[in-house]
């Protein structure tokens, strides 16, 4: 029977979920409104003032020490600024609930970079979950591999990209030793990403244009919902549940958020996005359940593809 602390922190993960899950189809409304570039740099400025706030609130905001700025630098520019960048000009071209699919397969990219970077050991269930991920990812962007969608196959590009840059930045928390609380490390994270999203927004977009109401409303969603919140509650939810349960269950957030997408904006579901989802969804419970688990050092984090900074967390 569950315990009365495991249910707030299931219900947590159920909201986590559902609030990633909406947030595809709202970033889609609000890439139309406001350039992508400027979306994303938007987005993380507003979340930064939340985070600040909730860390000056929790007795947390500090300086972060020298040991843990590489992680800063890592995770601000590729796992915050390059995927939110990435993903937001994928999605003014591509459906949200294809987008997400395909760029939360962040876990079967994690296992060859991590053989090739920290040496990890490979296990034959984990090679099996890679190749049938890869396929899966490849059954949804066969459509692009046409002559004529070749703006549709950038922006799969984009998304593997971006799944890519989470990817380097989880196998590099793997192997670093935290000085200083997740919470603590979060809001200059952020900064850092919305700081290198303001020279890129400005040198590649230009000046900032009015923003209208759809962007508004969109922006204030996923700023403090999706991505303050949701970094918050990961890695909350991260603390007491395994990596490879959280894998798969945040999987769920790009499946809802397919069926959302469809009753919202009327995207189509076709047979080969249901059979490359259930092959990224095999892929990654093969890649990191338990017949693919290895051994890691003691101090290692948490290596959920949506958690920031591991579990010190």
């Amino acid at each position: 029977m569950p315990s009365t602390q495991a249910r707030p922190r299931r219900g947590l993960l159920v909201l986590l979920i559902v609030t990633w899950a909406i947030s595809w189809p709202v970033i889609k409304i609000g890439v139309a409104d406001v350039p992508p570039l400027w979306y994303a740099c938007l987005r993380y400025a507003i979340a930064t003032a939340f985070m600040f706030a909730v860390a000056a609130a929790r007795g947390e905001l500090a300086w972060p020490p020298r040991q843990d700025w590489p992680l800063v630098v890592i995770s601000g520019t590729l796992q915050m600024a390059a995927y939110s960048a990435l993903t937001g000009s994928a999605l003014t071209v591509l459906p949200p609930g294809r987008a997400s699919i395909l760029a939360f397969s962040t876990p079967i990219w994690v296992a060859p970079l991590a053989a090739c970077w920290a040496r990890e050991f490979i296990s034959r269930a984990t090679l099996i979950g890679t190749s049938l991920g890869l396929l899966g990812v490849l059954l949804i962007a066969a459509p692009s591999l046409r002559a004529a969608s070749a703006m549709h196959a950038s922006a799969y590009a984009m998304l593997i990209g971006a799944a890519l840059a989470w990817a380097v930045t989880i196998v590099f928390v793997r192997t670093h030793r935290f000085a200083a609380s997740a919470l603590t490390l979060a809001p200059w994270q952020m900064a850092l990403a919305s700081t290198l999203l303001l020279g890129a927004a400005f040198g590649l977009e230009g000046a900032p244009a009015r923003i209208d109401r759809n962007g508004a409303l969109s922006l204030a969603f996923v700023g403090p919902a999706a991505t303050a919140f949701a970094y918050w509650a990961v890695v909350e939810a991260g603390r007491h549940v395994r990596a490879s349960t959280m894998a798969m269950a945040l999987l769920a957030a790009p499946v809802l958020g397919l069926f959302i997408s469809a009753a919202t904006l009327g995207e189509s579901i076709d047979l080969a996005l249901l059979a490359g989802t259930a092959l990224i969804g095999a892929g990654i419970r093969l890649a990191t359940g338990p017949a693919a688990r290895r051994l890691e050092p003691a101090a290692a984090p948490d290596s959920s593809p949506h958690g920031s900074t591991g579990r010190s967390r």
